[in-house]
């Protein structure tokens, strides 16, 4: 018997490996001659780089960059195995969590750091480039990233200016002549799950700013500013970059690709199953256990346990998910290629109870699950 488990980490409690380790320690009570293949996963967020590190045997390369306000903070980013990939998350650099809640102010945050960890990457000699997109402080279009990567902004007086989300709406020339030439021999994908244009109501102001700290205002503000880099950008570039699906993602940072590198935007689980060759690592399964923190019908949009149920299906191979918790609406899981849920919390018990004892009582779940397999077995 051959199960494959591919679970998505349970956050603030246990990593993808950690939860793939405990059903396999459950499993094995009952079925201790099967086959098992481990899969951790993440869906182009966190947890992605860890990922893809551990699956190829690579490294994390430690480098001091600038934070969203311009504090110099330790950064990391992933060298596959391969020794020709890097894997960037943004929020390593320029992540919601790096800037205090009572200090947010998305106007005057730079995304300079993530232009640092690719340039690092480019001198490490990486000839692709996989960048998770998400958890972003910023809505400075990207700016900040391309200005540590060369590019120039300049006002109406021909005078340099340092890039954040506000500082845009000064620009009247955007100067590309020492942009790193080297990206435009880097194959450079960028993992998206979000279709958000750079401007407008569904903008990357109007839609993600009030979460980075923007008031209304605020809003206004940023959406003029991102629309005169947009219209500058597309000028410069002969690139549509405004009304594009994604460009509005991280703060803009998925324009700055779109306009200035040879980047392809993909589904963030999809970049993540196929570096981790999971079709293959599947085919011959007798069942997949998938799952993360909490299942919702949000978990159908993007998330890894549909992504890996997706691909289970074209096999014909029953999917159960774990869960911590679920929330309403995850019967919509069983519309997408689940097949049955079950959650690990085994009696009422404090948030913090449940993700202490996680470990156990997902062994024990797991096991609980065998048995079910075996009674539906009997004849």
């Amino acid at each position: 018997m051959k199960i494959v488990i591919a679970p998505d980490s349970f956050k603030e409690s246990l990593t993808a490996q950690q939860v793939c380790l405990a059903v396999e320690n459950g499993l094995k009570r009952v079925w201790p001659n099967a086959e098992y293949v481990s899969i951790p996963v993440a869906d182009g967020g966190e947890g992605t780089m860890q990922a893809l590190i551990d699956a190829t045997s690579g490294e994390k390369i430690q480098v001091r960059v600038k934070d969203p306000r311009g504090k110099t903070v330790e950064a990391r980013y992933g060298l596959l195995g391969d020794h020709r990939t890097a894997v960037i998350e943004v929020a390593e650099a320029c992540g919601l969590h790096l800037v205090p809640t009572s200090e947010r102010d998305t106007k005057s945050t730079s995304s300079f750091g993530v232009g640092q960890l690719i340039r690092h990457a480019l001198d490490s000699g990486i000839s692709r480039l996989i960048v998770g997109l998400g958890g972003s402080a910023t809505t400075d279009g990207g700016s900040g990233m391309l200005a540590a990567l060369g590019v120039k902004f300049l006002n109406e007086d021909g005078e340099e200016i340092e890039p954040c989300g506000a500082s845009m709406l000064n620009v009247h020339q955007i100067v590309t002549s020492e942009f790193d030439a080297r990206l435009a021999h880097c194959e450079i994908i960028v993992a998206c799950d979000v279709d958000n244009p750079l401007c407008g109501d569904s903008g990357a102001a109007a839609f993600f700013g009030p979460q980075k700290g923007a008031s209304s205002e605020d809003v206004l503000l940023l959406d003029k500013a991102l629309y005169q880099f947009g219209q500058l950008t597309e000028k410069i570039t002969q690139r549509s970059i405004i009304d594009s699906k994604g460009s509005g993602a991280a703060g803009g940072i998925g324009a700055a690709f779109l306009g200035y590198t040879n980047a392809r935007l993909q589904s963030g689980i999809d970049v993540v199953l196929t570096m981790l060759d999971v079709e293959t690592k599947m085919q011959g399964a007798h069942m997949v256990i998938t799952g993360e923190g909490k299942l919702d019908q949000q978990t159908a949009h993007g998330k890894a346990p549909v992504g890996v149920a997706n691909i289970a299906k074209k096999f014909d191979i029953p999917v159960v998910a774990v869960a911590g918790c679920t929330n309403d609406g995850y019967q919509v899981l069983y519309e997408h290629g689940i097949d049955a849920v079950f959650t690990c919390v085994p009696r009422a018990m404090s948030l913090s109870d449940a993700l202490s004892e996680a470990e156990t009582n997902l062994s024990n779940l797991s096991e609980n699950i065998a048995r079910t397999y075996q009674l539906a077995s009997v004849n």
